[in-house]
């Protein structure tokens, strides 16, 4: 493979939406934010064909930019794109890749008053910007969304808030089944508090911010457990609570279970006749995923299968991290089922 400038057969287009929905966001986050959309080749040549749309969103911490990243002697997904596309493998897409960034990590693609209002910002803003620029096919059974962890939570979620706009969807490592993928950490976010900080969050963010940041080791479980936390269960007036007591690490039922009330395995029967509507699902996961997120992925299958709803389930060989290489093979999936929506 060539380690640096790979030539395109398609192309990928770097735009900007200036959102109204994230405007005022209680971050002070930036409401201008990137979207890249990659054109497939012969998109120009045939000026009256429309085409599918699959939309790309990021795990927690993600930003746009980093797609452009390489695992080693590996190529990116940008590229692993082009290449399926190019090489005839799966019919031709556009690919939309998002932006969904906070300065807490992330916003699991939900609109929270803890974070701002992502998941308006993803299907009001981003899907109606594509298609007035694209020559989309923009009938929901055209449109599929894609992610992985965080990012595998909103492919998940989004399409059974809003399956008029998503008729299929693909999620790698998606977090599902809280009490397997979230609880383990917080005995461990309340012991950090309370040796270093205090029992302060708002003493860790200000030392978190103050130096280089994620050189500590309890770093990355502190910021993961409050942004989580700012997605599912910040009040009206933007108060993020815990889903724990901070200074003793007992469990709070009432915000404990406002988190429940987002985790896809307990929402899959609440919108039952969304996902049966779609065209196709694809789910899979590490069998040693450090987050039990094969064990998410399995308890979400099976709540599709109580359901009836058809499905493709993949475990395979690896953890949670570096398996991009996985992205294709949904992609593919994805752009063949669309494909063949009448």
């Amino acid at each position: 493979m060539e380690p640096w400038n790979r030539t395109f057969a398609g192309r990928v287009e770097e735009l900007e939406i200036d959102s109204r929905a994230l405007r005022g966001n209680p971050l002070g986050d930036p409401h201008v934010r990137p979207l890249w959309v990659y054109v497939p080749p012969g998109y120009d040549d045939q000026p009256d064909r429309r085409y599918p749309t699959v939309y790309v969103i990021q795990g927690f911490t993600g930003q746009v930019d980093m797609w452009r990243n390489r695992e080693p002697f590996r190529i990116s997904f940008p590229e692993a794109t082009d290449e399926l596309f190019s090489s005839g493998e799966a019919p031709p897409c556009l690919v939309v890749f998002v932006d969904c960034w906070t300065s807490v990590g992330g916003s699991q693609f939900l609109d929270s008053p803890g974070t701002g209002n992502y998941h308006t910002y993803l299907c009001d803003e981003v899907v109606p910007f594509v298609d007035e620029r694209y020559r989309t096919d923009a009938r929901r059974e055209k449109r599929a969304i894609q992610g992985k962890s965080s990012g595998g939570y909103g492919a998940m979620v989004t399409p059974m808030l809003r399956p008029d706009l998503f008729g299929a969807l693909a999620t790698h490592a998606g977090d599902a089944l809280f009490e397997a993928c979230y609880m383990a950490d917080f005995p461990d976010v309340v012991r950090t508090l309370r040796d270093e900080y205090d029992g302060s969050y708002d003493a860790f963010w200000a030392d978190f911010r103050s130096r280089v940041a994620l050189t500590k080791a309890s770093d990355m479980k502190l910021v993961e457990t409050y942004g989580y936390a700012a997605c599912y269960s910040a009040d009206p007036d933007g108060t993020v609570r815990l889903p724990f007591d901070l200074q003793t690490g007992r469990l709070d039922d009432e915000v404990w279970g406002r988190w429940l009330e987002k985790d896809p395995v307990r929402m899959a029967p609440l919108h039952a006749d969304a996902l049966r509507s779609m065209r196709a699902i694809w789910i899979d996961a590490g069998r040693k995923d450090e987050w039990y997120l094969d064990v998410g992925a399995v308890a979400f299958a099976r709540e599709l299968d109580l359901i009836g709803v058809p499905h493709t389930l993949e475990l395979f060989d690896a953890g949670h991290m570096g398996i991009g290489y996985r992205y294709p093979r949904s992609l593919g999936f994805l752009a063949k089922a669309l494909s063949e929506a009448g």
